[in-house]
């Protein structure tokens, strides 16, 4: 009926262009739909691969780890063998930029043996981009949807929607509700592109979203759409994906063999952890590809062989920009580690407070957000109900201003995590009781002292690891997502699971109340 009704449509317009004299303006635009209509894929279908095998093998050549993500996409099939139709899920794969979100989704296609569209989504403002123009206006065309199936030549095809938490709207129209209708298994069977003016069925295509961060993407579009997580990757599995992928695809690039240029393991892991600290791979690609262009200068330059050892590092690279910070891991007073998730991964945060004899003021300082001053405020308020046990006199708040500072002041950062942070430097630096500088730890504080869980625990965990902390103290609520977590990141962390402030500071602070 769906082909009847497309081939009537095309039929009635061509009758209509028959008519109507060359010179006329409507001409062109009716001699332009009707081409576009014939060049559609309305019928035509590629034939998925029908070995699990072949899948696995493929998805495992392409990418190191992500095994959850693997692990859905062969279900996935499994169900399409069984089935031989299937519905199609709509996948959004969520991480910090170059952990592999568009070239796995470039994998899925080959494993599929699908047809494979990119439409990059990042700043698209008009609605008309994704649902097309009406074909009265001059210039008009299909929507990028219509047009990434007319480039792809079958109806079901992988399309990827690329940063999907990038659209914005405006008073053109709000594109993330028009992404509604094409994410939505029970719509997308009849949906309909503006200049087509025909219904599309899309319900074939194999939907696959990237996006950094959750939070900017409405509900409603989230609800559609199945959430795969891939979060940072562990030095060692940017050891083995240096190894197996990035070495020779930066040696080919620079048109050296294996025989011309040799990298020692100690040299990658060198790189990995004083040269690119990052949660993706992207700019420990560009510095392999650096240390290669290095090697190819000195190959034109008449040495046979290079060998790139750990010691010339300084000499291809410059100084490190990353050390380790042994310093900053002995007691301090009124200094905490903390934790933040950002969305290019995980980080340390040094919460510093100073008290100064004053009228009773706090000052807040470092670029932070609403939500992060009231968690200080929270953590004041406690530290006040508690102090007459460490015997601070009650006039003392009004004699003395606190000021609260996070260093990196240009960085903005908010959230309720830092909140046990917070107080427990307002606490150290009241009492003067020392930190201790080898702990660090993430948590929401209430006025009652009770700690509550908080989210991104596998970035804050790799990044207490990386600058060599020894315990983490989170939240007891949060034990279930450290479960989750692989062997590798928590081994060489003590993980102590905290429910009430008294417990922070029991574990924190280096020797108990005067």
């Amino acid at each position: 009926q769906r082909q009847m009704c497309i081939r009537d449509r095309i039929k009635k317009e061509i009758k209509r262009y028959k008519k109507m004299p060359p010179i006329a303006a409507e001409s062109t635009m009716t001699k332009n739909y009707i081409e576009t209509m014939l060049e559609m894929p309305w019928n035509k279908v590629s034939r998925d691969s029908k070995s699990l095998e072949k899948a696995m093998e493929i998805l495992e050549e392409d990418h190191y780890g992500l095994k959850k993500v693997k692990e859905r996409i062969l279900d996935y099939l499994a169900v399409r063998f069984l089935t031989k139709k299937g519905e199609t899920p709509i996948l959004c794969l969520v991480g910090p930029p170059g952990t592999g979100k568009t070239s796995i989704a470039r994998s899925i296609a080959r494993a599929l043996n699908k047809k494979y569209v990119r439409i990059s989504l990042g700043g698209v403002r008009d609605e008309a981009e994704i649902r097309g123009h009406r074909k009265t206006y001059v210039g008009a065309m299909p929507g990028r949807i219509a047009e990434g199936i007319r480039q792809a030549g079958v109806k079901n095809p992988v399309m990827l929607l690329d940063e999907v938490d990038k659209v914005s709207s405006d008073y053109k129209g709000d594109t993330a509700s028009a992404l509604l209708e094409v994410l939505d298994g029970e719509q997308n069977i009849n949906f309909r592109d503006h200049y087509l003016e025909v219904p599309m069925d899309l319900s074939e295509v194999f939907f696959i979203a990237t996006a950094n961060d959750l939070s900017p993407i409405p509900k409603p579009l989230l609800d559609r759409m199945e959430i795969i997580e891939l979060s940072s990757y562990t030095e060692n599995e940017k050891f083995h994906i240096a190894e197996n992928y990035l070495i020779k695809k930066q040696r080919k690039l620079s048109g050296l063999t294996k025989k011309q240029v040799s990298i020692s393991e100690e040299v990658v892991r060198e790189v990995i952890h004083s040269y690119t600290r990052e949660a993706g791979v992207r700019n420990l690609e560009r510095t392999i590809g650096q240390l290669m262009h290095k090697a190819a200068r000195k190959i034109v330059e008449g040495e046979k062989e290079v060998d790139i050892k750990k010691k010339s590092l300084k000499e291809l690279l410059g100084p490190a920009p990353f050390e380790d910070e042994d310093e900053n891991l002995k007691p301090q007073i009124g200094v905490v580690r903390g934790l933040a998730w950002t969305s290019v991964g995980g980080d340390t945060l040094s919460i510093e407070v100073n008290v100064m004899p004053g009228k009773g003021k706090m000052e807040l300082t470092g670029c932070m957000g609403d939500v992060m001053k009231e968690s200080a405020q929270i953590g004041l308020s406690y530290v006040r109900s508690i102090a007459e046990s460490y015997g601070i006199d009650s006039d003392y708040f009004e004699k003395h201003d606190i000021h609260l500072h996070i260093p990196e002041g240009a960085v903005p950062k908010d959230g309720p995590s830092a909140g046990i942070t917070m107080a427990l430097a307002i606490l150290s630096a009241i009492t003067e009781i020392p930190v201790r500088g080898d702990i660090a730890m993430t948590g929401e504080i209430t006025l009652r002292g009770k700690v509550l869980p908080i989210g991104g625990l596998k970035e804050k965990l790799l990044a207490a690891k990386i600058v060599g902390v020894k315990e983490v103290l989170v939240p007891a609520r949060n034990k279930r997502n450290v479960a989750e977590l692989d062997e590798e990141i928590i081994s060489g962390l003590k993980i102590t699971y905290v429910e009430e402030m008294n417990e922070v500071i029991k574990h924190a602070l280096k020797k108990e109340s005067k």
